[in-house]
């Protein structure tokens, strides 16, 4: 069994090496190999390392406000919200995510960005905020409400508002450092009246610049640009509301060939962001 496993785990590491394996099943074969690697107290600083630390916040911090816009190559609406995004990106109360839908893929030019799973995602956030809709260009704001991608305005008050609900509710700590080949992530306890349903973290590995020239379509002809470009979106650990750490081989990480991370804790499939923090370099 242990000789099976080994050849399996070898096989694995080449697959891992050619980006051809999820995030998820990364952090499950760590699982494997040390059971006590992935759920523990947190790990304390250990003299002689390196470490690079980003938080969330503690409960006396600013929390940061998750932007999730919804865009497509396709899209003739979409290019005048992928030129505002930056101006969100820049903000350090945000953390600001372009994903690609595919849903219009067929009106003459596939997405080179596109993933279902973003389309997934956004149908889910459909479902769970009640009306349904979905479109693009679409910003969803720390899971709760949505709004068009191009009204700077009415994106601006709903960061604001959700910046005031989240002042009177305490928050979850929440940090993604590197420390020497690892990189951690570490989630403090649940603080007292929030509520925990189901919640996962989510690793979002971004570009944080691409741009593209599309051929055919409504955007026939055009040169675009996007900023914080999420090319893998993997649940890397579940949250039963106390204290973890979860650890993931940095190189391996690093070798899919992304300029950053984001860490998302949000509760199901669909539900509200419980915290959110970035790592924009390695």
């Amino acid at each position: 069994m242990i000789r099976i496993f080994g050849i399996w785990l070898q096989n694995l590491c080449r697959r891992m090496a050619g980006g051809r394996v999820s995030l998820a099943a990364l952090a499950l074969v760590i699982g494997i190999a040390n059971p006590g690697l992935l759920v523990a107290a947190p790990a304390s600083g250990t003299s002689g390392t390196s470490d690079k630390t980003v938080s969330a916040g503690k409960t006396n911090a600013a929390p940061r406000i998750l932007l999730e816009l919804y865009t497509s190559q396709g899209c003739s609406s979409c290019p005048r919200a992928d030129a505002l995004f930056p101006s969100f990106i820049k903000r350090k109360d945000v953390v600001a995510l372009s994903l690609s839908v595919d849903y219009w893929d067929y009106l003459g030019w596939r997405d080179t960005f596109a993933k279902h799973i973003f389309t997934n995602r956004q149908r889910a956030y459909g479902r769970r905020i009640g009306d349904g809709i979905i479109y693009t260009p679409q910003v969803v704001v720390d899971g709760r409400a949505h709004v068009n991608g191009s009204d700077e305005r009415a994106i601006r008050a709903l960061i604001e508002q959700r910046k005031a609900e989240r002042a009177r509710q305490p928050g979850v700590d929440l940090k993604v450092m590197t420390r020497d080949d690892m990189l951690v992530v570490s989630v403090g306890d649940r603080p007292p009246g929030l509520k925990v349903d189901r919640a996962t973290l989510w690793m979002a590995l971004f570009a944080r610049k691409k741009a593209v020239r599309v051929r055919r379509g409504e955007n026939r002809g055009r040169f675009l640009t996007y900023h914080n470009v999420v090319s893998e979106l993997s649940p890397i650990g579940r949250w039963a509301g106390e204290q973890m750490v979860l650890k993931l081989p940095k190189k391996q990480i690093m070798q899919r060939g992304a300029d950053g991370c984001a860490i998302l804790l949000q509760n199901g499939d669909g539900g509200p962001i419980v915290a959110v923090t970035q790592m924009s370099s390695w």
